[in-house]
């Protein structure tokens, strides 16, 4: 499994990727691994304001469907909307082009969240 350092993480496999005080989320190597081969994702609209651990889109694989979470509070800025037309995008890059959404938040509240060494003791203890 892969953990990148630079990224931050939760509990329920999200993954942050602070740009300024825009957070990139996606989920992780460890959950696209769990769900299989993904075939539908359900985004959340741009200009939603979720509260952190709030269900905010839903990933549907051939397996289960899951919710994604918001990992700290803010609002929905940007879609990856090639996941409409490509969810096999989160099997095959969760950490790039298999992004989920964009959250305008505030920085401190990323800071709070697991670190890489933290999120893969947390993924190899289930």
């Amino acid at each position: 499994m892969n953990y990148p350092s630079e990224l931050k993480y939760t509990q329920s496999h999200e993954w942050v990727r602070l740009e300024g005080d825009v957070a990139v989320v996606g989920i992780t190597d460890f959950a696209q691994d769990a769900l299989g081969d993904v075939v539908f994702v359900e985004l959340p609209p741009v200009g939603k304001t979720a509260e952190a651990g709030a269900t905010v889109a839903v990933v549907e694989s051939v397996k289960t469907a899951s919710d994604i979470y918001a990992p700290v509070a803010g609002e929905i800025i940007e879609v990856n909307s090639a996941l409409a037309d490509k969810p096999e995008l989160l099997n095959q890059s969760p950490y790039g082009e298999g992004w989920l959404f964009k959250m305008k938040v505030n920085p401190a509240d990323v800071a709070g969240l697991l670190s890489a060494a933290d999120y893969q003791a947390v993924a190899e203890s289930q």
